[in-house]
């Protein structure tokens, strides 16, 4: 064929270029002209918003060979009356063997490339021979304007098709109007046709802004971006029309999540860093690998901060190409990441809205999968950790050791300033003389103390504290003069530290210490343990009060390490807290007493104690102490910890940082699928009382599909996205109130730490106000991450015949537990009637239990489990994704088979349609307009050879596929 016969001209797709950069937020309406003068036309269509969508058909063609019927295919063309040029527009389908074809694809004029009523419209009709290489033959060709056909009867055409010599008839070409806006119930056989085959769906092309459908439009802005729609008309099996609607978007996030996490990993690890330094002085041997281990994280550092320079510069698309999956500089982007959602409209009843999110599999490509993923990885180094502890002379600590050293200095930080802020607050209320002020500041002290205190109290805390005494220089040297002490003078010394203090808290624990919520229950307790608050409230030192903290150096180096030193630490916090207990009561109890029965001369003392400020001064030194004796333990316990972090790092250097950059890598790439998909069911769910009310109570599950066989490379792929999915369960996500309703102030934030991040989604003022209180006042929004895996391609046939698929056995039996889990807590705390109702009334329950069995079943490719659970995923208002290695071909299979299981088993599309209806999503959807833009060719990456392995329902138009570069 020669260039200007291409299928896809050069032109149509800067246009679709120009389309998607383009953003509007008014659902898809047409509006029907009426018959103007040409003058009246002209200012319409300069003002005119929705795009001109036309049908296409043909009558009687003739093909070359008289016994032959033609392959039609119609390439559009537009003449631009001012410039005199022939610019290529748009193609149909091809409708093989018909003379009559009806063509499924129609054509449309959006808004950036409007049609005027002077605009030309060339069709020109050919036969192609060979699919394959599209070779074809030239049969005939029509012009026409378009004012000629909005003033034409029932805005319709019929044009005769002439040779390029004008001199013979090959047939006719109908071109009408398609009003999209009007849903009217037409009857199939208004659209004729000499073949009942030929009455098929009708297609429109709308890549600019003419269906984004978004409810609340003002909010997509901010995240999605670059629209492709798509619309369909589909028999109903009571011969009426439904109108279909397909729409992709790109999503900011794919980027401004990884940046976010990219900031936030390096000043985790910057903070790393000092913590190892503030360690103090430690032996030669700790201070080497301490050394060692800022050097490595030092590389890490730098790496991070060179990818964030490098995302910084790029611009333009807002999806990462699957061509760009091994690319180092965005191994943190998600692959190919887009949202897609289908609308459907019927007659005489309300829209239906499906969406799904595709991406590719989170994984770390541009590492490789030589020695697996990250689940195969990680078990291996925790089973060759302990050989490293050894070697490097380090306490070995699992993975949930080193995890609670990490939520306990998240806790401190976290707590620290909380109780030093309430401590200030009821400062405040004693000066205010506010007693309700004093009362509700002494709870939410007393409250959080606790929760310190429990956190500290553990053993880990205690252990580490020990072993950071012996990192110390001269430690060795102390047990030698130890060795030489006479056992008299090492056992008094002993007897010395352990004796208990008389009236003291020494020996009991923090929880039995720390009092209530109500002060009043425990006055009797707290007076007790202080023993004289009325002498404390006067003298900071006296005997009253818990002793002064020690002012000790910031590490210890060559005192005896006291064991019981850690215990005395909390317990003086706990000491100090009811200290305050009493104070407070004891000034409630002044301030109540009755002016008639005191005698008149206390009365006077009573009056002149009862200055405002009175209150402020004898509660200040208890305060004061109580913040002096967490700072204390704090430190203590923050060393502790590092301490521990530095022997996990030291012994797994270089292993473990390697390793924990890879889980950094995977988990970039799910967060940023997660919080697309949580935003774009927010933004649709937001009138919804019944999803409001589960988002708050429970939370959602979200549920990811996955396509990858577990075989060669694809499995270290599914050990990485298993890992990274599971991650997400530190995740989550909190409504705020947007400062302004700039785009700029409705950008999702993230914040937190490697173990819980939490997702800020800004809403504009008016639409945060609509939420639910519990949601307004912050309250934090769960998410129940799962994975079901079922491969469908050829290397998955490999692994099912000669290798194993235990990994994909595994997650789907581990991820139904917790489906059932969710569904268990969900029927406790949502009424039923909150949860969306479909056609088919399949209980919840039922379908779990069918789920459950096919999870246990033994049997091939079974992808009835991907089925159900997206069913089940729906039925509970949850989030879906699709994923397979790119998110490009076998995803496209998936995402268009569901949309037209979801036509047929709720919106009643004809079955003889079905197979139609989904080559026609296949052939010109959205899907292939995602292959087109991933790797600039409308080809599925398929052979057949593959395509005989797949489930039938799973395989791609013929023409649709080939060899090509994904």
């Amino acid at each position: 064929m020669g260039k200007e016969e291409n299928i896809e001209g050069e032109g149509s797709r800067k246009r679709q270029k120009n389309n998607r950069n383009r953003l509007l937020f008014s659902p898809f309406l047409a509006v029907r002209l009426v018959f103007l003068p040409t003058v009246c036309l002209s200012l319409l269509f300069l003002n005119f918003f929705h795009p001109l969508l036309l049908s296409v058909a043909c009558n009687d063609l003739l093909a070359s060979g008289r016994d032959r019927k033609p392959n039609a295919l119609i390439r559009v063309a537009v003449i631009d009356p001012h410039e005199q040029c022939l610019a290529s527009h748009a193609c149909t389908e091809i409708v093989e063997a018909n003379r009559d074809p009806l063509f499924l694809t129609g054509v449309t004029f959006p808004p950036d490339c409007p049609a005027n009523p002077e605009t030309l419209v060339k069709l020109a009709v050919y036969d192609v021979k060979d699919k394959g290489h599209e070779s074809s033959s030239f049969l005939g060709s029509a012009t026409f304007s378009v004012g000629d056909l909005l003033r034409a009867k029932d805005e319709q055409l019929t044009l005769s098709l002439r040779s390029s010599d004008g001199a013979c008839v090959a047939g006719s070409v109908v071109v009408s109007r398609l009003n999209m806006g009007e849903m009217e119930e037409v009857d199939v056989d208004h659209i004729t046709t000499d073949l009942p085959a030929q009455k098929c769906p009708l297609v429109c092309e709308s890549a600019a802004h003419a269906c984004i459908d978004r409810e609340n439009s003002s909010l997509a802005g901010p995240v999605f971006k670059n629209p492709v729609c798509k619309v369909y008309r589909f028999q109903t099996v009571d011969s009426k029309w439904m109108l279909v609607r397909e729409q992709m978007e790109e999503c900011t996030l794919s980027f401004s999540v990884p940046k976010q996490l990219l900031s936030l990993y390096v000043q985790e690890d910057m903070k790393r860093v000092q913590e190892l330094r503030e360690l103090g002085e430690l032996s030669p041997h700790w201070d080497n690998l301490r050394k060692e281990v800022i050097t490595h994280y030092a590389g890490v550092i730098n790496s991070h901060k060179e990818t964030l320079a490098e995302l910084d510069k790029i611009t333009g698309p807002s999806f990462k190409p699957s061509c760009c999956k091994a690319q180092k500089s965005l191994e943190f982007i998600p692959i190919n990441l887009h949202t897609q959602r289908m609308r459907v409209t019927c007659p005489r009843k309300a829209d239906a809205f499906y969406d799904i999110i595709t991406v590719g599999a989170p994984a770390a490509h541009f590492q490789g999968f030589k020695c697996g993923g990250l689940q195969r990885l990680l078990s291996r180094y925790e089973a060759e950790k302990k050989g490293f502890s050894t070697a490097y002379q380090c306490i070995y600590y699992s993975p949930e050791h080193t995890a609670k050293a990490q939520e306990v200095l998240s806790t401190m930080g976290h707590l620290q300033p909380l109780i030093s802020s309430l401590a200030d607050r009821l400062l405040v209320a004693a000066q205010e003389h506010s007693a309700p002020g004093l009362r509700e500041a002494l709870k939410s002290l007393s409250d959080k103390t606790e929760q310190f205190v429990h956190a500290l109290n553990d053993e880990l805390v205690k252990s580490a504290l020990l072993a950071l005494h012996a990192a110390r220089p001269g430690f060795v040297s102390k047990i030698q003069r130890q060795s030489q002490t006479q056992a008299g003078q090492h056992q008094g010394h002993l007897h010395q530290v352990q004796t208990p203090v008389p009236g003291s808290i020494q020996n009991q624990t923090p929880v039995q210490n720390l009092p209530g919520h109500s002060p009043t229950v425990h006055a009797t307790e707290s007076s007790v343990v202080c023993n004289n608050v009325e002498g404390s409230q006067t003298t900071a030192g006296g005997e009253g009060g818990p002793p002064p903290p020690k002012q000790q150096e910031p590490i210890p180096q060559h005192n005896e390490y006291d064991e019981e030193e850690w215990d005395r630490g909390w317990a003086s916090i706990a000491k100090s807290l009811n200290c305050i207990i009493a104070m407070v009561d004891k000034l409630q109890e002044q301030d109540h007493v009755k002016p008639e029965s005191v005698p008149e001369q206390q009365l006077a003392d009573v009056i002149t104690s009862h200055n405002p400020g009175d209150w402020r001064e004898q509660l200040c030194p208890l305060v004061t102490r109580l913040k002096g004796c967490v700072m204390e333990v704090v430190g203590k316990a923050k060393r502790a910890m590092t301490f521990v972090l530095l022997q996990e790092a030291a012994c797994s250097i270089p292993q473990g940082l390697l390793l924990q950059q890879r889980r950094d890598v995977v988990f970039s790439q799910a967060l940023a699928a997660l919080a697309c998909g949580f935003i774009m069911r927010l933004y649709a769910g937001m009138e919804d009382k019944g999803f409001l009310m589960q988002l708050h109570l429970v939370g959602l599950v979200a549920q990811f599909e996955s396509l990858l066989s577990t075989y060669s490379e694809e499995i270290g792929m599914l050990e990485d996205m298993e890992v990274g999915i599971s991650d997400l369960h530190r995740v989550t996500f909190k409504i705020t109130e947007a400062k302004t309703d700039d785009l700029s102030d409705l950008q999702p934030l993230v914040c937190g730490r490697r173990d819980h991040y939490t997702v800020e989604v800004p809403l504009p003022r008016l639409a945060f106000h609509t939420l639910p209180e519990e949601i307004r006042e912050g309250k934090p929004l769960q998410v129940f991450p799962v994975l079901f895996n079922v491969g469908i391609n050829e290397q998955q046939t490999i692994a099912e015949r000669f290798g194993d698929i235990s990994l994909q056995e595994r997650i789907n039996q581990r991820n139904f537990e917790i489906l059932e889990a969710y569904y268990k807590l969900l029927s406790e705390k949502v009424p039923v009637e909150c949860l969306p109702s479909f056609q088919t009334h399949t209980d919840l329950k039922e379908l779990l239990e069918t789920l459950g069995q096919n999870v246990i079943t033994k049997k091939r490719k079974n992808v009835e489990i991907l089925w159900l659970a997206g069913t089940i995923c729906r039925r509970l208002n949850g989030i879906r994704f699709t994923s397979c290695k790119s998110a490009k071909d076998r995803t496209s299979m998936s995402v268009t088979l569901e949309q037209c299981a979801l036509l047929r088993d709720e919106h009643q599309l004809s079955k003889d349609y079905f197979i139609r209806a989904l080559d026609c999503m296949r052939r010109e959807g959205c899907r292939i307009e995602n292959v087109q833009k991933n790797i600039r060719c409308r080809k599925y990456a398929f052979n057949m050879l593959q395509l005989m392995t797949f489930p039938k329902c799973y395989r791609p138009p013929e023409g649709t596929y080939g060899k090509v570069d994904s």
